[in-house]
């Protein structure tokens, strides 16, 4: 009988790029008794696959996360947000200075100079807006099309570990609402070898060179652009009311 492989989703989440946002850390409080750690027995070596077995689980998202071609796409993702959150954070420099500018100098400044220095700041806004969101697509499309590259290159590895062991049912671990299953059924492990062994050569997972090729990992969340500094917030040292934030991945 063929062997029938029938995985719940082979969904890869490549490595999000780093998230940049700092929260407020809440105050201590008084310091509560925490109740020791319960102890956990060191692992054991793996056992052997039971002879047989025509079920067995894969657990993808470590084959993302361990495998060589896994890492140097996450690194490609972070180094290309990397890339875009510095180039934000120059634009938002402008942005903020000449706002410091119109705050500090408005009383001085000519009827003439103020209003253009304020189309300057609401041009600078625009320009931040639009370059975060493309951004944000550039990195998606980065981080999807390196996913669909991953998938279509680990499934045929997939498929010769279950052909080899005469599977006819390949759970996925983390999709497939499994409580718990036999670390022995889990073959994850030699699909992370056999798709290592496989992959192209020039495969690393070193950060490549931060050049966008191919736009790009993660999720950022969009920036509210700073509102057109008609009026000089307090605080002349502080930075401007509502600033653009870098994208987060």
């Amino acid at each position: 009988m063929r062997s029938l492989v029938v995985i719940a989703a082979l969904t890869l989440v490549l490595g999000s790029a780093p998230t940049f946002a700092q929260g407020t850390q809440p105050a201590p409080g008084p310091a509560a008794a925490t109740p020791p750690a319960p102890t956990q027995a060191a692992p054991g070596p793996p056992r052997p696959f039971p002879e047989g077995t025509k079920f067995a689980l894969i657990d993808i998202q470590r084959v993302a996360g361990e495998s060589t071609e896994g890492k140097a796409s996450t690194a490609r993702v972070q180094a290309l947000n990397q890339q875009k959150v510095a180039q934000l954070n120059d634009l938002n420099k402008k942005l903020q200075a000449d706002q410091a500018k119109l705050q500090q100098q408005t009383s001085v400044m000519s009827d003439a100079a103020r209003g253009q220095l304020e189309r300057d700041i609401d041009r600078q806004q625009k320009e931040v807006q639009r370059f975060t969101q493309d951004a944000q697509e550039e990195v998606q499309q980065l981080q999807q099309d390196l996913q669909n590259g991953f998938q279509s290159r680990l499934l045929p590895v997939i498929q010769q570990v279950v052909a080899e062991r005469g599977l006819q049912i390949l759970f996925s671990r983390n999709d497939s609402g499994i409580v718990w299953g036999d670390s022995a059924l889990d073959i994850t492990a030699d699909v992370i070898k056999r798709f290592d062994a496989a992959a192209p050569a020039g495969t690393s997972s070193a950060a490549p060179s931060t050049t966008p090729a191919a736009p790009a990992p993660a999720t950022t969340t969009s920036p509210t652009p700073a509102p057109p500094a008609t009026k000089p917030p307090a605080g002349a040292a502080k930075p401007p009311a509502g600033a653009p934030k870098p994208p987060q991945l």
